[in-house]
Parts: structure tokens; C-alpha cells; sequence
């Protein structure tokens, strides 16, 4: 739902940040006059976090191949993701590790982006509430690394992505047995979803990613400690 773009040229550190705060000159460029991103590489690494609107979303940027979140959200547009993975994304058997634990809506996910065509995808393996903020159409479900996964696709009018504000089609895979910890082949997802018609593009980053938001009434709060490999 949310997204990120190259903004910042950070000490490659960790590091932490408090929404709205230290950006929003850079933010108000490609996401709204209220939003904050970072993006960095790290120890091999690539970092990216995002934020938008009131709250307090503490990304830290820890050592290697770790991060951790502490969020809460508020009323309106109100909402972050942050994570670590890598630029360009692709076909990867991404291992992983640690706790989270969401209230309200929340996802727990490998989340990139694709160009020509501009797809913005999702393989969640956990999730607080689902409340998506556009309608979701059923393409079918699979089963891959010992789970079953159902299959959505939504669209996204005139909303920011890494290429300004537009319109763009999403990608979901939503894990039934949920999980914290394990492998998440994205290439079999993107077999599968290619079976279903949903082309994908040429690939931009790819994180696994903790994301938190408001959607309509409902906040979000919690923390997330994630370590990859």
C-alpha cells in the first residue's frame, strides 16, 4: 500500500526516525507534503523505510541483515513500511527469522516493485488486520514452501510509486497458515502469478518488509524484530 523511493544519501549505519519529522522537503516531492523516506545499503544489504502522516514509526536500521519496528498510527493518512532486502529484487529464496507482533491493520511481507509494467507486489506470510484500502479481485490460490497462499490482485488510482504519482496494479499472495520465520521462494510466486496473467516487469528493489497503517477508523500498532538469512 505504501511505497518508497531513493531520497536520502544516509551514513550507512544504524538508525532510527520519528514520523513526521526529518524529511519532509524530500517527501513532499514524491509521496505528499507529509511524508518521510529513506533508502540505504548496508553490509550487502539494501534499506528502505517510508512513512507518511502523523504517528510514531520507529524504524532502527540495525546490523546486517537485521532491522526492527515499534509503531503506532493515527487518525487520516497515516502509515509506514520499512525492511531489508535488495536492489533489484528477483527470483530469491528469502530466509528469515524473528517475532511480530501487529494490532490493527499490518503486514509481514516480501514487498517490491516491478516497471514497465508498474506492478507493486506483496508475498505476506503474516498480517494483523486486512482492511486494504482498495477492493481485491480472487485470481485463484497455490501452495509453495509448505503453505497455501491466496492470490489478489487490486488497482491503485493516482497514488504515489516509485515513479511519481500514477496509476498501478498490485500483486498479493497471502499466506493462510501464517508464519514468522522461514523461506519465501519469490520465484515460484512469480511463476504462479504469470499462470494467472499477472505480468510482471522489470525488477526495482525488494524488501522483506513490515508495514503498518490506519485504514478508515482502524489504527495500527506493534513491533516487529526481523533478521534475514
Amino acid at each position: 500500500m505504501l511505497s518508497s523511493f531513493v531520497l536520502a544519501a544516509v551514513a550507512l549505519i544504524p538508525g532510527a526516525f520519528t514520523a513526521p519529522s526529518f524529511l519532509p522537503q524530500l517527501g513532499s516531492i514524491f509521496h505528499g507534503k507529509d511524508s518521510n523516506a529513506i533508502q540505504a545499503r548496508q553490509g550487502g544489504y539494501f534499506w528502505s523505510s517510508w512513512s507518511e502522516g502523523g504517528g510514531t514509526f520507529r524504524c532502527q536500521n540495525g546490523a546486517g541483515s537485521t532491522y526492527s519496528v515499534t509503531w503506532q498510527s493515527s487518525g487520516g493518512s497515516s502509515g509506514f513500511v520499512c525492511g531489508k532486502g535488495w536492489s533489484p529484487g528477483g527470483n530469491r529464496a528469502v530466509q528469515y527469522s524473528g517475532t511480530y507482533d501487529p494490532k490493527g491493520p499490518s503486514y509481514l511481507a516480501v514487498y517490491g516493485w516491478t516497471t514497465n509494467p508498474l506492478i507493486e507486489y506483496y508475498i505476506m506470510d503474516a498480517h494483523g488486520d486486512l482492511l486494504p484500502n482498495e477492493p481485491w479481485t480472487s485470481k485463484g490460490n497455490f501452495t509453495i514452501d509448505e503453505g497455501t497462499y491466496e492470490v489478489y490482485t487490486s488497482t491503485r488510482v493516482n497514488k504515489p510509486s516509485i515513479v511519481g504519482t500514477t496509476t498501478f496494479q498490485q500483486y498479493w499472495s497471502i499466506r493462510t497458515e501464517q508464519r514468522v520465520g522461514g523461506t519465501i521462494t519469490t520465484g515460484k510466486h512469480f511463476d504462479e502469478w504469470s499462470k494467472l496473467g499477472m505480468r510482471l516487469g522489470g525488477h526495482n528493489y525488494m524488501i522483506l518488509a513490515t508495514e503498518g497503517y490506519t485504514s478508515g477508523s482502524t489504527t495500527s500498532n506493534g513491533t516487529s524484530s526481523i533478521t534475514l538469512g
